[in-house]
């Protein structure tokens, strides 16, 4: 036997063993995702020990070094561990921005204090990040960030505001960026600062979106105390993590794309079955079935792409420009995906809420509304294309 298939064996006997059957049902609505963090301490249910059981074993983050908390296991081993969860379908233990942007970041610039401390935390799920980025006057042009850290000696007062702060009224610690040096070239005077939300002077607003949900928020600084301790990297060369940082998040968005995005909603041909009807296996309607198709096809070639830039990762090659074309198509696709559903289930997705409409259109109807964002978080579609044409495409400005 391999040790590739003793691995596949010990992960599956392991998995049956220590995975609740109620992990193994689909998520069905964004309560049921596990993010971790202080308000999950002290919980029983079988999301935290999922989450505590894989967090000890490192496998939620399977291949960051164990030496860090992580899993130590080489990137064919992850992804036969991922097919083992695929087989029982069993949840993700833990979603987190400290595993998908965070993380890697700090692997790659974080001194060896920093990733001791943190990394460890982000495996076990003991902190819910969030990121602070956007500001009211920087968006598209982020590096215009005006929120500034001043340097007072043993810690920086930070003053400011940012928005569209992911989760910031449920996060515990955000990673941010700050102004340290306003008389340089803008990109020059940004620096990573690492704090607890739970600081004096941290105050955060929810913003109420058409889909009704309230996943974004402004969020204030007042002066808010930073250790110098908590600063990654050097002074004033934020914007080279910045940008590492935006890449893994352009991915990770990417990968609604391919249906990652944790909606409720089954597959479109199966809903397209129950809504158009079926004939021989079939979707009856052959329009809808050709637009099924088209979709389906669409999320292969997009699969097929994303799994030749994992073998690159694999080659120690990190996320670069390309992650933009990625962040682009997946989240342009997410929403035909959203839009074909709509146009699939009629009338019945009109509803907001009431007898008549039973839970899955109603959580398509809020799905659809949210997509909209995809195409503006971690960078909007128009920067995007001017990213793929400059850096990808070698074109001209």
């Amino acid at each position: 036997m391999s040790d590739l298939e003793a691995f596949r064996q010990e992960a599956k006997s392991w998995i049956e063993e220590n995975c609740p059957p109620s992990m193994r049902e689909r998520i069905e609505s964004p309560d049921d995702i596990e993010w971790g963090g202080r308000a999950a301490q002290g919980r029983t249910d079988d999301r935290k020990v999922w989450l505590d059981r894989m967090g000890e074993k490192g496998w939620t983050c399977p291949t960051w070094p164990k030496e860090y908390g992580g899993g130590g296991l080489s990137k064919a081993e992850a992804k036969v561990l991922q097919e083992e969860m695929r087989g029982v379908h069993a949840r993700p233990a833990l979603t987190s921005f400290g595993i998908s942007m965070l993380g890697p970041a700090l692997l790659e610039y974080a001194s060896e204090e920093q990733k001791k401390h943190f990394l460890p935390q982000i495996v076990k799920g003991e902190i819910w990040w969030c990121q602070g980025y956007s500001e009211p006057g920087a968006g598209s042009d982020l590096a215009s960030l005006q929120t500034r850290a001043e340097d007072k000696g043993d810690h920086y007062l930070v003053n400011g505001q940012k928005i569209w702060t992911s989760y910031a009224d449920k996060a515990d610690w955000i990673f941010c960026l700050v102004r340290t040096n306003p008389d340089v070239p803008k990109h020059d005077g940004i620096s990573f600062l690492l704090f607890d939300m739970a600081s004096p002077g941290v105050t955060v607003s929810p913003i109420q979106l058409i889909s009704g949900s309230s996943p974004f928020c402004q969020t204030f600084f007042q002066d808010v105390k930073v250790p110098k301790k908590h600063l990654v990297g050097e002074v004033n060369s934020g914007w080279t993590i910045a940008k590492r940082l935006l890449q893994h998040e352009r991915s990770m968005i990417g990968g609604m794309g391919l249906g990652l995005g944790g909606g409720v909603s089954r597959g479109a041909p199966e809903i397209a079955k129950d809504y158009c009807g079926e004939s021989d296996g079939r979707i009856a309607d052959p329009v809808a079935r050709d637009r099924v198709a088209q979709l389906q096809m669409d999320a292969r070639c997009y699969g097929a792409t994303t799994r030749r830039a994992a073998e690159e990762a694999k080659a120690g090659i990190p996320p670069g420009p390309a992650s933009s074309i990625f962040k682009l198509y997946g989240t342009e696709m997410n929403k035909r995906r959203h839009e074909l559903l709509i146009s699939i289930m009629g009338t019945q997705a009109t509803g907001w809420e009431g007898d008549g409409f039973n839970a899955e259109e109603l959580g398509e109807t809020r799905d659809w509304l949210r997509s909209f964002g995809n195409s503006i978080e971690g960078g909007t579609s128009e920067v995007q294309l001017n990213i793929i044409a400059k850096r990808v495409l070698g074109l001209p400005d």
